[in-house]
């Protein structure tokens, strides 16, 4: 009875082993052809490239080592011939051919609205000496023809700033060297352009702004337009050099005005139009030879359009003007009281659209890009009887 016992003991053993084996021969089995799998995908990619080389597309190297075919796109032949040769080694290998994705850069956040470097009121005095060396060593960021974009934000305006000019290259000297340090605090993109009346003709401010206009829109694609004098620096940095809702007035309070606006319809100095603004008033208007009568008519255009002139807080919008004399052939212009009075009848025909003049040079220097014009002469003046 025992060793019937024992028999039957043993035989439950011997059946619990056979199935033991065949469980780790199924398991064996599930992992071959796991593994046989992934070599028979490695030998395909391998005969790929053997066919990719002897169509042409491929070159081997002097000890018979690795070749890569150049007929398609990640073709990749590995040689598996080669003594002490491991899968992954080739698959690592494969990896350093395979094209490199840089990321992205990330994308600079908006420039804030009123830049954190402000510094508020300004000393602005013109008697020690400037060069325009020295200009350029307080300005290394400025790239060549006058412009900056911030580096460390995307800034909300690409801004124009355009100066009419004629022998006045004293005062440039230090309209650079206090402006473009303001400028780049207020973290805005902008490019500096002078418009030089070429000749010695009645010079023609607004002619020359309207110039200004047509030719920045060829160096960039600015959205916004600062008509500035040179002989005019603003005393604080707060006064922020770019477009807004209406048009703007920003030199409201110059010193030779006793820091106060003369009067009500002033739009003279400095002033600026976005894009949409300047072409809704046809631009300035072209027939105001001499000094004079030239903002009061482009006052009028933005009022007769039912546009409203922006200014400053008269505390920031404060302006030291460079003393000088009356610049030759700048006389008042003694017309200039008629046609402000017939703006409503002429803005329609005198401005950007019936602009003419001749482009004589374009030049960049490092702080400014200078713009060489022929523009004509006045009409003769009706003769007196």
């Amino acid at each position: 009875m025992a060793r019937l016992m024992l028999g039957r003991t043993l035989e439950r053993i011997c059946k619990g082993v056979l199935l033991l084996c065949l469980l780790h021969f199924l398991i064996m089995m599930i992992l071959y052809f796991d593994v046989y799998t992934q070599r028979f995908d490695l030998f395909s990619r391998f005969n790929n490239g053997r066919n990719g080389s002897r169509s042409g597309g491929a070159g081997a190297n002097n000890n018979g080592g690795t070749v890569a075919a150049a007929g398609g796109p990640h073709l990749y032949l590995y040689n598996l011939s080669r003594p002490n040769a491991t899968l992954a080694g080739y698959l690592a290998a494969g990896e350093q051919l395979l094209p490199s994705v840089k990321p992205s850069p990330k994308p600079l956040p908006p420039c804030p609205e009123i830049p954190p470097g402000l510094v508020g009121r300004l000393l602005i005095e013109f008697s020690s000496q400037m060069t325009m060396e020295r200009v350029q060593k307080e300005n290394p960021n400025v790239t060549d023809g006058g412009r900056y974009t911030p580096p460390d934000c995307r800034p909300r305006w690409k801004v124009a700033i355009i100066i009419p000019f004629r022998h006045r290259d004293n005062h440039l000297k230090y309209w650079l060297h206090y402006l473009h340090p303001i400028l780049r605090r207020q973290k805005i993109h902008y490019g500096i352009y002078i418009i030089n009346q070429l000749g010695e003709e009645t010079f023609n401010r607004a002619k020359l702004l309207n110039v200004g206009y047509t030719e920045t829109l060829k160096d960039g694609e600015y959205d916004c337009f600062i008509f500035s004098d040179v002989d005019l620096i603003p005393m604080d940095d707060r006064n922020l050099y770019h477009c807004y809702d209406q048009p703007r007035h920003f030199a409201i309070a110059m010193d030779k005005f006793g820091f106060r606006l003369p009067y009500a319809g002033y739009f003279g100095g400095v002033s600026g139009l976005s894009r949409k603004q300047f072409l809704k008033i046809n631009g300035f208007p072209n027939e105001y030879w001499g000094w004079g009568g030239e903002d009061d008519d482009i006052y009028n255009r933005i009022t007769l359009n039912g546009m409203k002139v922006s200014r400053p807080d008269v505390r920031i919008g404060r302006y030291r003007m460079i003393k000088h004399e009356r610049d030759k052939h700048n006389e008042p212009n003694p017309q200039r009281f008629n046609k402000i009075q017939n703006t409503k009848n002429t803005m329609r025909r005198d401005g950007i659209s019936s602009l003419t003049y001749r482009l004589v040079q374009v030049k960049r220097f490092p702080l400014y890009t200078n713009i060489s014009v022929e523009i004509g002469k006045p009409p003769p003046r009706p003769f007196k009887g």
